[in-house]
């Protein structure tokens, strides 16, 4: 692969062309890749130019330093307003738009953790290959939030609605091999190979007829807008809770949160 020149930044998001593949990589390892607001403004502004190239057939998003995104960046969860908390989620679901419905498929490569946020990024792409020690996780009550970036609409779809409510009732971790029995995660490949696997499943998908790969997606995407829409109205109104408050203190204090519904 060789590295496009005057790209963004490596703490942001990599950009890198293996013949018709476009590769992208979250670059932020002293953060495990978290996915602050500038990275989804970021993405959201890469796949847009990525629609209007014909010469990218697909995509692989990845993660630098072992990890694959370790989810949200609450150091920067600060939203005083419902209309800031809609605001905070419209570039983001600009992102997931794009992945999800987008014309080009997209093969997430997953190595270390896709948590929160970064389960909801794995889950809007087509497939998902897994290193064999991956972990998944959404514990976004753990911080009083529900899970959104699509994930309500995304990983449904993938293992189906009762399982997805243990996913995002409980969040715990899901190893690899489990996600692969579950229909989580498509394909396995060893520890820092994910990459390397991926980009072989994303040449396959290259090689397709591009229209009818981006008809299917249109299909496949039906109401995925009115999904992002009532997601973005509560959490809006949970970003303002008493308990997101709480799980933020929580998280950063290192201890259990005491949540009260509020």
């Amino acid at each position: 692969m060789a590295d496009q020149a005057g790209q963004a930044p490596a703490m942001r998001l990599r950009q890198e062309r293996d013949g018709a593949v476009l590769v992208l990589t979250l670059d932020q390892p002293a953060r495990r890749n978290a996915l602050s607001p500038p990275l989804r403004a970021e993405m959201a502004a890469v796949l847009d130019r990525a629609e209007g190239d014909a010469t990218i057939r697909a995509i692989v998003v990845t993660g630098a330093g072992g990890t694959f995104c370790s989810g949200g960046d609450l150091s920067g969860m600060e939203v005083g307003s419902a209309l800031q908390g809609r605001e905070r989620l419209r570039p983001a679901h600009q992102m997931i738009r794009l992945l999800v419905a987008g014309s080009k498929p997209v093969v997430a490569a997953v190595e270390g953790w896709a948590a929160g946020a970064g389960l909801s990024l794995a889950c809007a792409c087509d497939s998902i290959v897994a290193a064999e020690d991956a972990r998944f996780m959404a514990a976004f009550g753990k911080v009083g939030l529900m899970a959104d970036l699509g994930l309500p609409f995304t990983l449904p779809q993938r293992v189906g609605p009762a399982r997805a409510r243990q996913i995002l009732f409980y969040g715990e971790p899901i190893g690899a091999e489990e996600a692969l029995r579950i229909g989580l995660a498509d394909q396995l490949a060893p520890s820092g190979k994910a990459l390397e696997a991926a980009l072989a499943r994303a040449r396959i998908l290259a090689r397709q007829a591009p229209a009818a790969i981006a008809l299917t997606k249109q299909i496949l995407a039906e109401g995925l807008d009115r999904a992002l829409e009532a997601e973005r109205h509560y959490q809006s109104l949970l970003f303002l809770s008493a308990d997101h408050a709480e799980g933020k203190a929580a998280f950063f204090g290192k201890r259990e949160p005491g949540f009260t519904g509020t």
